[in-house]
């Protein structure tokens, strides 16, 4: 597991970049916790420096939209999906748990894509 630091310090609507086999952007998009590979799949664009909105985050670079639940790509310019990973929140904590490894398809886990809301 990854520490990625405390819930209040990633406010609703923010992100950061940890680091795990790979960059990992992690998302409070409305008090839930997202965690997907940092890297665009169209090209080299940090996640984390994008968009956020509702439930899906907008490249910085090109404007691909991925959804933060199953990391697949809503359109063009991106056509492969994102990785997920596992968020766990204890004692006030988040944590970050890749779910599949490197080079796996992001797309056969679907269920990784686990956020637990903050209330």
């Amino acid at each position: 597991m990854i520490l990625v630091g405390a819930v209040a310090d990633i406010p609703v609507g923010e992100s950061v970049r940890v680091q795990g086999s790979v960059a990992i952007a992690v998302f409070n998009a409305d008090g839930t916790f997202y965690a997907i590979d940092d890297t665009c799949t169209h090209q080299d664009a940090s996640l984390s420096d994008g968009w956020l909105e509702d439930c899906a985050v907008e490249c910085p670079l090109h404007a691909a939209c991925f959804d933060l639940r199953t990391g697949k790509p809503s359109g063009p310019p991106a056509r492969k999906p994102v990785r997920t990973h596992e968020v766990v929140i204890v004692d006030g904590q988040v944590f970050v748990s890749e779910t599949v490894e490197v080079g796996a398809d992001a797309g056969a886990d679907v269920a990784g894509a686990v956020g637990e809301g903050v209330r």
